[in-house]
């Protein structure tokens, strides 16, 4: 339904969606308003479903916005950024906690209160070159938005599947050997190579790295970067490219994190390699299977080669504190007690 209103839509969770708006309407609020009460309006006519709208130049402020259409009852399920005075906009972001922000956690909150920045006004107006030096590009990015700057695309942008994919964890337990990391470097070629096919997508650079803590006394961080031989999402020859960092890696180290990065990404069927180049287990689909058995059975039901051996490796995240999946799990679903 929402596909009516624009051309541009971008599905992000099971209840939300943002939609790209022409710059001509755009530029009219009194047209953004009729817009957002039209959505609001046949959203509840045609599906019974009640939505508030939030329209703004960013999508960070746009969230900002849906969430103050919620809140005050005044602006009727859709809140305009630009149509608002200045004044009342300052002040309602003087009044917000950082955590009102999307993409701001509470930890990440009790970060930011440690550089004195307490509320959405404060993070809106600090130097985004420092803020970037303090957390990451993301906390950035989302400093910028804040201020009317666009750097948060669609959903395929800020995962970076266009130029890059990565797969990295943290381990719960160090590793210390050389098979132990060989076991973590397999499981997460097989994870890249199952989003890769999943995204119809193939990769000609792989880079590979593992570290320790950085409070560690034995501080070490090997890295290598290979360029495959052709475009591919085998999870067999990712395999391999990922085990060319085991050389580096030295036994008693308490390595605390690895992962692998792929770049140089282009769509699936666009390049073709002679026969002696062609990988077998992409022709078949082996990555697609794999993923299917373990969404079918579990993560740990099957894996190739080392990534495949049980029982399954102890250093993996631990999960014991995962909110329950409540809507998408049968053996998740809440309780009630009358």
């Amino acid at each position: 339904m929402l596909s009516r209103f624009t051309a541009e839509l971008d599905v992000y969770s099971i209840d939300e969606a943002f939609l790209t708006v022409d710059r001509r309407t755009a530029a009219d609020p009194a047209a953004m308003i009729r817009l957002g009460r039209s959505i609001k309006d046949t959203l509840r006519r045609l599906i019974g479903v009640p939505v508030c709208v939030g329209i703004a130049p960013t999508r960070t402020l746009a969230k900002l916005a849906n969430k103050t259409a919620k809140k005050l009852p005044t602006f009727g399920g859709v809140c305009v950024w630009p149509a608002t005075r200045p004044t009342w906009r300052r002040e309602l972001m003087e009044s917000l906690p950082t955590s009102q922000v999307w993409g701001i956690a509470h930890r990440l909150e009790r970060r930011l209160l440690g550089h004195g920045i307490h509320t959405v006004w404060d993070l809106a107006t600090v130097d985004p070159v420092q803020i970037r030096k303090w957390f990451s590009v993301t906390v950035m990015r989302t400093a910028l938005e804040l201020r009317g700057v666009y750097c948060i695309g669609p959903e395929e942008d800020r995962t970076g599947k266009k130029d890059q994919l990565i797969v990295s964890r943290s381990f719960a337990e160090k590793i210390t050997t050389k098979d132990g990391m060989r076991q973590a470097l397999s499981i997460y070629a097989q994870q890249a190579a199952m989003r890769l096919t999943k995204h119809s997508q193939v990769a000609r650079t792989l880079e590979v790295f593992a570290s320790t803590s950085h409070w560690a006394d034995t501080k070490h961080y090997p890295s290598l970067r290979t360029r495959l031989p052709v475009p591919t999402a085998d999870p067999v020859a990712l395999t391999k490219a990922a085990h060319l960092l085991l050389p580096q890696i030295q036994e008693g180290i308490r390595y605390a994190r690895a992962g692998l990065m792929l770049t140089d990404l282009s769509p699936a069927g666009t390049n073709f390699a002679l026969d002696p180049w062609r990988h077998r287990h992409e022709d078949t689909g082996i990555a697609t299977l794999i993923d299917r058995v373990q969404k079918k059975t579990g993560r740990e039901s099957i894996g190739l080669g080392y990534g495949g051996i049980r029982p399954g490796p102890a250093w993996t995240m631990k999960r014991a504190m995962l909110t329950p999946r409540a809507t998408t799990h049968w053996e998740e679903l809440a309780t009630v007690l009358a």
